[in-house]
């Protein structure tokens, strides 16, 4: 049995803009960015917001709670 996790469309990008304004990422954000990763089908604009919000991690500018 295989489970497929797929994002709402426009999902991304709301959410990128959220994580944007609060400086911080939800657990449902953090759902959101674990099937943008494993979806290979994603545009690469959608691509480059997701690795700008795991680059804005990682440099600590933006928080998971």
């Amino acid at each position: 049995m295989s489970c497929y996790i797929q994002l709402l469309p426009g999902a991304l990008p709301a959410m990128a803009q959220a994580v944007e304004q609060n400086r911080c990422v939800t657990l449902t954000d953090r759902y959101g960015l674990m099937a943008a990763v494993f979806d290979e089908s994603l545009p690469d604009e959608e691509r480059r917001m997701v690795n700008r919000i795991l680059k804005g991690i990682q440099a600590g500018h933006i928080q998971v709670m």
